[in-house]
């Protein structure tokens, strides 16, 4: 769980003690000299406490090294860069030494009364020195009646023939022999320490019993008469047989906490050469009190039948990182007293219901890091004590039940629903690491009663049916939540209620969640929230509506605010904005000021609190941005509000017109050309003289002859009406009978100003109209001039148009004008047309053709 509460929500910040002196100095309590190329004792007060003189060249200690220092508790003269060599009492002038620190020395003489004269010397820590039996042997420690701790692992001791004055040391409790040479010890060497209690007795790593013959008939309980808290012979390379001949050897001898961990015992997977543990391998244990037996790191591969049946009393069993795949029946038969059992870094598949018979007391079950992606529905059922459950790392998509249990780890699985538990109470509940997406079952795990943490975090939740609605939840107090998509949720509209009812959660996280919205009233019903994380989201703005009223803590880190609104944070008293994107202008002047004089304690370096932009000022500090020449900005308030008023009024008078004209612009158009003659006088407009005969050559097809008529030439042929000014060419009237079509044409063509050629489906479709059209480009192209004017008529794509070839050519390289469709448009348009009549073209390049206005308007 302490993987999960990070620092900030709910924890108050207590600064922890530190040495304040730098090296090769020292105050009235402490002497710090590491690393200072010192040869010998440096001076110090007669006050110091603690000296400090590892990591020097000091080659001697003598009774004259050391000034007299009477308060002095702890001296470490460890790992010296030369050899050492340590004279007869050579620490008597510290009477009150309590800890003596020799460790990582090569020591090259150490006078057998070296030690002498230390009364109160508890802890002597002689590690990786390179002493050989000859410190056992001959007394070194005699008149330490002091002496709790003694640490001689790493050297080169090859047996533990005890000096008789070890009897002697009544106060020792702590041994450690691990990492030497002795590969065998019996009853005889050890006999001083009979009749003793020790903490802690160590004989790790010493391949003991493993490269050599025993004859437990002459060698003996090496242990006999001593009580052993913790016996640990770990990394000694046993085997079944020789674990089986160690447990009859020490009958009798109480050790509680018996360590055989990196042991080699078990076949492994895959594997038979090396026995598992039998009933038989454990059995000389029976009468050693053993309450915490450590078979860690091995190669068990089976527990097989009552392996267990005689450690009558132990509570602690350790069975991790071994290769357990397989339970039997029973194995923990007549284990009534384990509480904890530690089955981690396995590799199990599936638990079945009679996996744990035999545990009636146990409360701890961890089963992390196996492979089990199946457990029968009874499996623990039965275990009426048990309280934590720990399947985190493990292979589970579904679990067909949530043991009613307190506290429950599923982290790390596959699941992606979970099953009805309606009658689950537990208290902690951990589902981080899933694959679980339907945020209705946030609102399932809310009706947990007495659930007081439920940690979701890294999970997939992004989206909500609302199947179920909210209830109230009195004891939920911690919600972990980071790590999830609950934006797309909540940008869907859906689960705005899902924390509704939790008026006792205290510390919500939301990180991570990509939100950029905090719907409204989201946090309404936290009314007890102390703490909020909304760290590496994409929040760009905050209102102090959004956040409870009574929170404290927030952590809005690593988001996208801009020119947040400090009276969101004024009621907080911690809070951390670092690694947002402020933008650093007069707008967030306010913000500054307020970061400058808040009482709030904000979390991070001020380097961490920096401007996005603008570039002149990236990655500088807020609280070296100055606020002077901002308050011009309230002076031009008034101006930019009167300008704001100018602008939007003068907006809406502009659309106004434009919709007025856009809806009645034919009328428009209409008292535009009446208020023009009557201003200008205007007349219609006759046509220069010129060497045409014709205004225009109104070219079309015959089929469209009366739409023609009544859309052109009464408006436009002199012929129609008195009141128009073009003399039009077409067809029907002014082409002579029976003359050859294509000298009409051409004739038609040569004779006219401009050539209008009406485009129509029907146009498209007369080959004479084609024909046409082709005598026209050649007319443009003899004059150098843009004489040809199209308009296309109806619901004619450019598709349709380009797949005729002579029209294809002038579409791709010139503008053509179409018929409105809306009959208002008309008038206007036509007014247009003529003004293209009428205009002269100049001789001009092809490449340089003018440019006509295409018209396209729709209704």
């Amino acid at each position: 769980m302490g993987d999960h509460l990070e620092l900030l929500l709910g924890v108050v910040l207590v600064a922890n003690p530190v040495f304040a002196i730098s090296s090769c100095s020292f105050d009235h309590l402490m002497a710090l000299y590491h690393f200072c190329n010192l040869t010998q004792v440096p001076p110090v007060p007669n006050t110091t406490r603690s000296l400090l003189l590892s990591f020097n060249y000091i080659r001697t200690v003598t009774a004259s090294s050391f000034p007299f220092l009477e308060q002095l508790q702890l001296l470490e003269l460890g790992a010296q860069f030369t050899p050492l060599t340590i004279d007869k009492e050579a620490f008597r002038n510290l009477p009150n030494l309590r800890i003596l620190d020799l460790g990582k020395n090569q020591i090259d003489f150490l006078h057998p009364d070296a030690f002498q004269r230390l009364p109160h010397l508890s802890e002597l820590r002689l590690f990786s020195c390179g002493l050989s039996d000859a410190v056992l042997k001959d007394g070194y420690f005699r008149n330490l009646e002091s002496l709790t701790r003694l640490d001689l692992s790493i050297n080169q001791i090859h047996s533990l023939s005890l000096h008789p004055s070890f009897q002697e040391l009544n106060s020792l409790k702590s041994i450690d022999f691990s990492l030497n040479h002795i590969p065998i010890v019996c009853e005889s060497e050890l006999k001083p320490l009979q009749g003793k209690m020790l903490s802690f007795f160590s004989l790790a790593a010493n391949n003991l019993y493993s490269t050599v013959s025993v004859d437990w008939g002459k060698c003996m309980n090496p242990f006999r008469n001593m009580v052993l808290e913790t016996l640990d012979i770990s990394s000694n390379g046993w085997t079944v047989e020789i674990t089986r001949n160690f447990s009859n050897a020490i009958n009798g001898s109480e050790t509680l906490s018996l360590v055989l961990a990196h042991h080699i015992m078990g076949s492994g997977f895959g594997f038979h050469n090396i026995k598992d543990p039998d009933q038989s391998t454990f059995a000389g244990l029976a009468r050693s009190s053993v309450i915490h037996l450590d078979l860690s790191h091995g190669f068990i591969f089976s527990l097989n039948f009552h392996l267990f049946e005689a450690l009558k009393e132990l509570k602690v069993l350790d069975l991790a990182h071994n290769k357990i795949n397989k339970i039997a029946k029973e194995a923990f038969f007549g284990l009534n007293n384990l509480q904890v059992l530690n089955l981690s870094s396995n590799l199990l598949g599936e638990l079945y219901n009679s996996d744990f018979y035999g545990l009636p007391m146990v409360a701890y079950i961890d089963l992390q890091k196996n492979h089990i992606g199946i457990i029968q529905d009874k499996t623990f059922r039965s275990l009426e004590k048990l309280i934590t459950l720990d399947l985190r790392d493990n292979a589970l998509k579904t679990i067909s039940f949530i043991p009613s249990i307190r506290d429950i780890f599923l982290g790390g699985n596959k699941l992606a629903t979970l099953p009805d538990t309606s009658d689950l109470t537990a208290n902690f509940i951990q589902l981080s690491e899933n694959r679980l997406e339907n945020l209705d079952n946030l609102y399932f795990l809310f009706q947990v009663p007495h659930l007081q943490i439920l940690i979701l975090s890294q999970n997939r939740f992004s989206y909500c049916y609302q199947s179920h609605t909210p209830s109230e939840n009195l004891s939920l107090e911690r919600l972990f939540l980071g790590e999830n998509m609950l934006q797309l949720a909540w940008e869907a509209g859906s689960c705005w209620d899902v924390f509704k009812g939790l008026s006792h959660l205290q510390i919500l996280y939301l990180n991570n969640n990509y939100l950029n919205i905090l719907p409204p009233g989201v946090f309404s019903d936290l009314t007890a929230l102390k703490g909020l994380n909304l760290r590496s989201n994409r929040l760009t703005v905050l209102h102090p509506g959004d956040l409870p009223a009574n929170l404290e803590i927030l952590d809005i880190s690593r988001n996208q605010l801009l020119t947040p609104d400090p009276n969101v944070f004024a009621s907080l008293t911690t809070v951390d904005i670092t690694h947002n994107k402020f933008i650093c202008e007069c707008e967030l002047s306010t913000f500054i000021n307020w970061l400058n004089q808040t009482n709030v304690t904000l979390f991070g370096s001020p380097a961490d609190i920096y401007c996005m932009y603008p570039d002149s000022l990236f990655m500088v500090s807020l609280y070296s941005v100055s606020t002077e020449g901002c308050d011009e900005e309230e002076a031009l308030k008034s101006l930019k509000f009167s300008l704001f008023i100018l602008f939007t009024v003068t907006l809406i008078l502009f659309l106004l017109v434009t919709l007025i004209v856009t809806k009645f612009r034919g009328v428009c158009f209409i008292c535009y050309k009446k208020a023009q003659r009557l201003v200008f006088k205007d007349h219609p407009q006759e046509t220069d003289p010129d060497m045409y005969k014709y205004d225009a050559y109104l070219c079309f097809s015959c089929k469209d002859f009366e739409w023609v008529q009544s859309a052109f030439l009464k408006h436009l042929d002199i012929q129609y009406s008195d009141q128009n000014r073009f003399n039009l060419c077409f067809e029907e009237r002014d082409f002579v009978p029976g003359e050859n079509h294509i000298v009409n044409i051409q004739a038609a063509v040569w004779s006219s100003r401009k050539i209008v050629c009406l485009v129509s489906r029907h146009f498209l479709r007369d080959g004479w109209c084609l024909e046409a059209f082709s005598y026209a480009q050649s007319r443009c192209l003899s004059d150098l001039s843009s004489v040809l004017i199209v308009v296309v008529v109806g619901s004619l794509s450019q598709y349709q148009l380009m797949r005729h070839q002579p029209i294809r050519g002038f579409v791709q390289k010139q503008q053509y004008l179409r018929w409105p469709e809306d009959l208002q448009d008309v008038g206007w348009f036509l007014n247009k047309l003529s003004q293209h009549i009428l205009k002269k073209e100049k001789g001009k390049k092809k490449d340089n053709v003018i440019q006509l206005q295409t018209i396209a308007k729709t209704c």
